[in-house]
């Protein structure tokens, strides 16, 4: 049994609200008049301040629909109840959703090449938010972060992405490996990066949707997601430099003349 217009609908919508919390990125983002928001989480137990206060200001001058909730509950909405300050917010972003609603509506009918970053076991916040700057400030078309494994969105990755997380296509799947292999099948190229591959990032050329892997700080591109790969291609390095700091690799990939 198909599922319903009106429930895809309602999926895609709820798929599409990124929830950000802690009360300074809170109150940001509601200063931020482009921002879209869905609703206002705040716990009943906050002791009003200056900045509480102000984000009551800001919804009701928005008139953005306010919750409020017991802790256990506030918990559960931000996902991170130790740090979440008694504050969350929905963000109702066009550029945030699924895989599965990316491959369906637009990799499907996509005429020209499109290019992503999918991160396997990125867990630096700070290098998260640098490479959502990187991917945001060099073009890319979107980035694939997993639920498992890698950093989530939290205070430090918005204040590292410069804001640019809000700009940036983010494309959510539970694992990145399966996620990968409905791009395969879906026709899209994923490239690793390998010190012994034949061609160099410089000279890559794209003419179909490609994903480019970047891999843990330490460990690399794991195992699972090696065998995703369809395509590698080498950063040429010297002076005995072994490797480079993720972020940085994810600015080389961003930033490479495409053709």
């Amino acid at each position: 049994m198909k599922d319903s217009p009106e429930y895809l609908q309602k999926r895609a919508f709820f798929d599409s609200l990124l929830t950000i919390y802690g009360r300074k990125p809170v109150l940001e983002a509601l200063e931020d008049p482009t921002l879209p928001v869905h609703k206002l989480h705040l716990a009943e137990s906050n002791r009003s301040d200056q900045i509480v206060a102000r984000i009551q200001q800001l919804a009701q001058q928005r008139q953005i629909e306010v919750a409020y909730h017991d802790r256990r509950q506030l918990a559960r909405i931000s996902k991170n109840g130790r740090q979440d300050q008694g504050v969350a917010l929905d963000l109702a972003l066009p550029s945030y959703g699924s895989v599965d609603a990316f491959i369906d509506t637009q990799l499907k009918t996509c005429t020209q090449p499109c290019e992503l970053l999918a991160l396997d076991g990125i867990t630096n916040p700070q290098n998260l938010g640098m490479i959502i700057r990187s991917a945001c400030a060099g073009g890319m078309d979107g980035i694939i972060l997993p639920r498992q494994g890698c950093a989530q969105i939290d205070p430090l990755v918005i204040k590292a992405s410069a804001g640019t997380l809000f700009r940036t296509r983010l494309l959510r799947c539970d694992e990145l490996a399966p996620a990968l292999q409905q791009f395969r099948r879906a026709g899209a190229r994923v490239c690793g990066l390998s010190s012994h591959a034949g061609d160099t990032l410089a000279a890559f050329r794209t003419d179909a949707v490609t994903i480019f892997v970047v891999g843990n700080e330490t460990r690399g591109v794991s195992a699972s997601v090696e065998q995703c790969c369809s395509d590698w291609v080498r950063i040429p390095m010297h002076n005995n430099v072994e490797s480079l700091n993720v972020a940085v690799t994810a600015a080389l990939i961003s930033f490479r003349q495409r053709g």
